[in-house]
């Protein structure tokens, strides 16, 4: 299921649970149920008012008893908890896993400090993006890092193709899933007090995108300081068997201003951080410079390559690429996956990969790319919606200013 999707289907539920229509909806969102997988929280979501969804062969909450948009907006006043289980936890380990992982991604993870981490993309042999995703180097011989739950399947896949190969001239490098663990996500203005009270470690000295072992609600926790929101927020690994327990003194210790939030609001929050979703905003044939991700290749890594596809990528870095991902301010309706967007003379410049209503600017948001010429900001463009164009303006991104945690 794609981002915009994700908003279309919520604003859906909402309109038909407002009108009693639950037959409807069972039948639209509940139809697979029994093929689909269930996290440990899944009970707990239900019994929380939690409207369950299909979703990367999951079934999991697009939102609460609460609308998408008073989700989102409590998550950037207060806090929201989100189950992310679905996504795939993985470690590498071994005298050799950072330069295996350097063959297959864009990041310096040889210049990453010990216990810190970056986003970084998997790539193709013609420099596509395979997934994003964050990884960190919690010591010199391992790794960890998490994967999209969509892309689960093909990245272990490739990971363990070249993994062979790499064990076959003599590299030292094993893996471990972690399916034994569950992945919990609080974000917002009250994830750093509130997770304060479950834990001895001082979290005031843990920065953005840093990663940390230590004991939470009396669990051994994975706890990086990240998130999908652009607020301040935690992302934390912790055995499936102790995940209820955790989620449960999280919503007490906020004292009811921290709430479950589902997916609904998680897409409208990372739309509006200008954060890519992968099989959105990023796809196999779409290089990470055309995704305005060259912050992420490392100057080591432009200079040496290396990695999958470097050469087509780090040609664009040199020549521009043909074209960009930009932000979007539009007029009417807000605009969908694969509206087209043409320049004031009508021409097609390119389309939109992402859109919806912005619950904290009120306004409608898009994300999507164009021909290169026509990605600055202030630019005026025409977005074509349900065969009636509207009026747009290219716009910098992130829409909602990002607020993580960074020493002064």
């Amino acid at each position: 299921m794609r981002g915009g999707g994700l908003w279309q289907l919520g604003q859906s539920i909402t309109r038909r649970l407002a009108q009693s229509d639950k037959k409807v909806v069972a039948r639209r969102c509940f139809a697979s149920e029994a093929e689909l997988k269930k996290t440990v929280l899944y009970d707990f979501h239900v019994a929380h008012g939690g409207k369950m969804v299909p979703f990367a062969g999951w079934s999991m909450p697009i939102q609460y008893k609460d609308s998408i948009m008073d989700s989102t907006l409590n998550c950037r006043e207060n806090g929201g908890l989100f189950d992310v289980s679905h996504m795939c936890g993985l470690s590498l380990k071994g005298k050799d896993c950072i330069p295996f992982l350097e063959k297959l991604v864009i990041a310096d993870v040889v210049g990453l400090a010990p216990g810190t981490g970056t986003l970084t993309v998997f790539t193709n042999e013609k420099g596509g993006a395979i997934d994003d995703s964050v990884i960190t180097k919690v010591k010199d011989d391992y790794i960890y890092l998490v994967v999209n739950a969509g892309c689960r399947d093909k990245d272990l896949a490739h990971i363990e193709e070249h993994m062979k190969a790499f064990k076959a001239k003599g590299g030292d490098v094993s893996w471990h899933i972690h399916d034994e663990r569950s992945l919990l996500a609080l974000q917002g203005p009250l994830a750093a007090p509130v997770l304060q009270h479950l834990t001895k470690d001082d979290l005031s000295k843990v920065y953005f995108g840093e990663f940390k072992m230590l004991d939470i609600n009396g669990a051994h926790c994975f706890l990086t300081r990240t998130g999908y929101t652009g607020e301040d927020g935690f992302e934390i690994s912790v055995p499936s068997e102790y995940a209820l327990d955790l989620a449960k003194a999280i919503l007490e210790k906020s004292e009811g201003k921290v709430r479950l939030t589902g997916l609904g609001a998680r897409d409208s929050l990372r739309l509006e951080a200008g954060l890519c979703l992968y099989g959105n905003d990023m796809e196999q044939h779409t290089t990470p410079v055309e995704a305005g991700l060259t912050w992420a290749i490392g100057k080591r890594r432009r200079a040496e390559g290396g990695f999958l596809g470097a050469e087509v990528i780090l040609k664009q870095i040199e020549e521009g690429p043909s074209i960009r991902r930009v932000g979007l301010f539009s007029s009417g309706p807000p605009a969908r996956s694969h509206s087209e967007i043409q320049d004031d003379k009508g021409c097609n410049i390119g389309e939109v990969t992402s859109g919806g209503f912005s619950p904290c600017l009120k306004k409608n948001i898009a994300m999507g790319y164009v021909k290169s010429g026509s990605h600055k900001a202030g630019t005026k463009v025409k977005i074509v919606i349900r065969g009636k164009s509207y009026d747009g303006t290219v716009t910098k991104m992130p829409f909602v200013p990002t607020k993580y945690y960074k020493p002064s």
